[in-house]
């Protein structure tokens, strides 16, 4: 069936439809005709105001053109969106005459790296990596390690409280005596972390930084085993050259104290700008573990004796790396990071 304005619209609505090229010109043609604003849309809408001799031929004219062109629409989309695809897929091709492009790839953090270097030398020896909390007691980081209440070297270490009676731990020590607690000699164990103190971020200081404490235990330990194993740790971390001198120090928690210096690296002992031309470096401290310390874990001081040692992981990766800022270590400026590739 035909009527004359059905037949105009439905021969321009085709018109529109042979010219559209691309789905979304499609998508408009049907809106302009078939939408609910559209033309054939609206002709239905307005039967009731024709003639009623007319309406049965309009709105059977106007449905047919209606179905036809819905028909004609969608057959045209789809040859339209695959065209569109195959288009899309030629343009994502990649050129195989182009030279390949290297993917960006990430770098061990140097601190990072320090201290697998300085876990890789005691697992060697037979020492055991350890971990512990960094919300500490009280008791566990000060007064099992020789601190009473009121000794000065707390205000060393100045301390942030949280509620509960709790701390965060400023040094790895803690875990010394957690593990002393738990087992008994012999001990070696090696323990790295993080570890917090109330400082004011600079050039040398930072609120959070990383320390690797070491702790043996065992009948006849003594100094001298202290001494040359870490004058082996040196040589390991720092070259065969290196060697290290002792120094008296004190400590809470080990009598005697000693402050560890190891050749400078740099100068090989000559004097130079990072070593302040002493020739020296202060890596570490270290001593006999205090009597006071076994006896608060439960060990006999007549039986077992114990040396320890601690040092700064950032303190050893600025020497190593001639860094001058700490900051620099927890700035995350991949200009800073890429050196380390």
């Amino acid at each position: 069936m035909s009527h004359p304005v059905v037949d105009a619209i439905a021969g321009e609505a085709r018109e529109a439809v042979a010219a559209a090229a691309t789905a979304a010109e499609l998508e408009q043609v049907r809106i302009k005709y078939l939408g609910r604003q559209g033309a054939l849309t609206q002709l239905l809408r307005s039967l009731g105001t024709l003639p009623a001799a007319e309406r049965p031929e309009v709105g059977a004219a106007a449905n047919v053109a209606k179905r036809e062109l819905e028909a004609l629409l969608d057959e045209r989309l789809g040859s339209a969106q695959e065209t569109e695809r195959a288009r899309t897929r030629a343009a994502a091709r990649p050129d195989l005459t182009l030279p390949g492009r290297r993917p960006p790839v990430g770098v061990v953090h140097p601190l990072r790296r320090v201290e697998e270097e300085i876990i890789e030398v005691f697992a060697g020896l037979g020492f055991s990596v350890v971990d512990g909390p960094e919300i500490e007691s009280d008791y566990n980081n000060f007064e099992a390690l020789n601190f009473p209440p009121d000794h000065p070297a707390r205000d060393m270490q100045d301390t942030f409280f949280v509620p509960g009676e709790l701390l965060l731990r400023t040094h790895t020590s803690p875990v010394q005596i957690r593990t002393m607690k738990a087992q008994r000699p012999p001990v070696r164990v090696i323990v790295p972390g993080r570890v917090y103190r109330r400082d004011i971020a600079d050039a040398s200081h930072s609120p959070v930084f990383h320390q690797v404490e070491g702790l043996a235990v065992d009948r006849d330990i003594s100094m001298g085993d202290l001494k040359g194993t870490l004058d082996l740790f040196a040589r390991e971390l720092f070259g065969a050259r290196s060697r290290t001198r002792f120094r008296p120090s004190f400590f809470p928690f080990t009598e005697p104290s000693a402050e560890v210096d190891v050749l400078c690296f740099l100068c090989g002992g000559d004097g130079c700008r990072v070593c302040k031309q002493s020739g020296w470096l202060e890596i570490l401290g270290s001593g006999m573990v205090h009597p006071n310390v076994l006896k608060n874990v439960g060990y006999d001081p007549e039986e077992v004796t114990g040396w320890a040692f601690g040092m700064g992981i950032e303190r050893i990766a600025m020497l190593k790396y001639g860094v001058d800022d700490l900051r620099l270590f927890f700035d995350n400026d991949l200009r800073f990071l890429r050196q380390f590739a």
